[in-house]
């Protein structure tokens, strides 16, 4: 499973600014920066009258453990750890949502990392303990899992002594539309549309166009169930299991791409202390001096942007690869040797690229929500293309399941 990017925050923005993610300044006074709880309101707008949500993060106030949200929607709990493998939850975490387009169910959230507000339409999820404890969540490419058959989904939030950190995210899988909106101290407010009503139905259409179109597994992503569609998988996760799904994609992309760098300098701007650095194709490796080298990427390299060449440990070396493997997805490096300069027309206009996440971008409301880990790398200045929303101060943050009316 990727990493989790409000828990290791994966993102190109962390790299650059980790100090802001990780915060440090106290809380106090409710409503304020100074805040040690966080309401959020959610909205049914899914057309469904069952809908169940679930909390569930590390709790920042009492050692980082565990802790989901009971039923009443406010009580946390914090599991114990069981004698042994797939134990059930000791306490009734799920939280049942008023009726589609009814008022919106409000919960408040202690102070988490890593946090993920889960979504479940006609029956509730289920999550297990391990001896540690260890949370066993949802999965989506486990045949075994009990939620398999379910249409579940998430948004993604880290809220601590500094601010409110939230996205929406397809980068596992796309399900249920999710839209935010988040509301500071001040009244101010930040929105991210997400994708529509029906938006499932429209990026498994656009799959099975593009495999049709190229040959490649595109189709492979789609999961239905009663005939219905059910969820489309992002490509790292459908090539789970699946015997060389997108084996060699990327190849004739890297080979150019490695020809070009070999006599032209590449500059990558990391937008953070190690400035702008530049690299040239030598020994059919991409060398950066003082910094790393990479060696050719995978297309499963790519997708996950943290396998191969791209799974790094120096902060330098992931800020390049957080831009080289966006600029990888995107299939904007023949084109622009000032990565990560360019505006997101030109995103994945060439072929070979990331077809999933261009499908996802052209269907959400404002082009936006991660279709890949690192798909919060754009210009200094640029527009998002994470849907994230973030505050020192927030007050209320409204989650809305279905489109945003």
């Amino acid at each position: 499973m990727l990493p989790r990017r409000t828990l290791l925050k994966a993102s190109a923005a962390a790299l650059a600014a980790p100090a802001a993610l990780a915060g440090a300044a106290g809380r106090s006074a409710a409503g304020t920066a100074t805040a040690s709880t966080l309401d959020i309101d959610v909205q049914n707008n899914t057309g469904s009258g069952t809908v169940y949500a679930y909390v569930t993060g590390l709790a920042l106030d009492n050692g980082n453990r565990w802790c989901l949200l009971q039923a009443d929607g406010h009580t946390p709990y914090y599991p114990s750890s069981p004698s042994g493998t797939g134990a059930p939850l000791g306490a009734d975490c799920s939280i049942v949502l008023n009726g589609s387009g009814g008022a919106p169910r409000r919960i408040t959230i202690p102070r988490l990392a890593g946090g993920r507000l889960w979504f479940s339409i006609g029956r509730p999820l289920t999550f297990l303990l391990n001896p540690g404890p260890a949370l066993v969540e949802p999965s989506v490419t486990n045949p075994s899992d009990p939620n398999i058959d379910i249409q579940w989904g998430f948004c993604e939030f880290t809220f601590n002594s500094a601010e409110l950190y939230a996205n929406i995210t397809a980068v596992d899988f796309v399900s249920i539309p999710v839209g935010l909106k988040l509301t500071n101290g001040s009244g101010a407010t930040q929105t991210v549309q997400g994708l529509p009503n029906g938006a499932l139905d429209t990026i498994c259409a656009g799959l099975v166009a593009q495999h049709n179109a190229d040959g490649q597994g595109w189709n492979q992503l789609i999961v239905t169930s009663g005939g219905q569609n059910l969820r489309a998988l992002s490509p790292v996760k459908a090539m789970v299991g699946s015997g060389g799904l997108f084996s060699g994609y990327y190849d004739g992309y890297v080979d150019q791409v490695w020809s070009k760098y070999a006599s032209t300098p590449l500059k990558v701007d990391t937008q953070a202390e190690w400035g702008v650095l530049t690299g040239t194709v030598s020994g059919g490796v991409l060398n950066f001096p003082g910094a790393g080298s990479f060696g050719k990427p995978s297309a499963a390299d790519i997708f996950s942007c943290n396998s191969g060449p791209f799974a790094v440990s120096a902060p330098v070396m992931g800020a390049l690869t957080a831009r080289l493997s966006a600029a990888l997805n995107r299939s904007t490096l023949l084109d622009n040797a000032d990565q990560p300069n360019g505006a997101p027309s030109t995103y994945y206009k060439v072929s070979p690229t990331n077809h999933y996440s261009r499908l996802v971008h052209a269907t959400a409301l404002d082009g936006r929500g991660y279709g890949f880990p690192y798909d919060d790398v754009q210009p200094s200045g640029g527009s998002d293309q994470s849907g994230a929303v973030r505050d020192s101060n927030p007050n209320v943050l409204t989650v809305t399941l279905g489109s945003v009316h």
